[in-house]
C-alpha cells in the first residue's frame, strides 16, 4: 500500500513536471510577445506622425488666419 501511494505520487509529480516543462517550452518559442511589441512600436510611430502633422497643420492655419486678419484690418466701430 505504501509502495502504491509512493508510485502514485511519483507519477503525478512527473506528469506535473512534464506539463510545466511543455508550457515553458511553448512560451519560450512563442512569437506572440514579439509581434505585440512590433505592433506597439508601429502604433506609437504612427501616433507621433499624426501629432506632428496635426501640430504643423494647426500652426499653418493659424499663420494664414493671422495674415488674413492683418490684411483685413481692424473692424470698424
Amino acid at each position: 500500500m505504501l509502495l502504491q501511494a509512493y508510485t502514485h505520487v511519483k507519477v503525478g509529480l512527473g506528469h506535473a513536471r512534464s506539463l510545466i516543462h511543455d508550457r515553458f517550452v511553448q512560451v519560450m518559442h512563442s512569437e506572440t510577445g514579439a509581434t505585440a511589441a512590433e505592433y506597439a512600436l508601429l502604433v506609437s510611430l504612427i501616433a507621433i506622425a499624426i501629432i506632428l502633422g496635426a501640430t504643423h497643420l494647426g500652426n499653418s492655419i493659424n499663420t494664414r488666419l493671422d495674415d488674413t486678419a492683418t490684411k483685413v484690418g481692424p473692424a470698424a466701430s
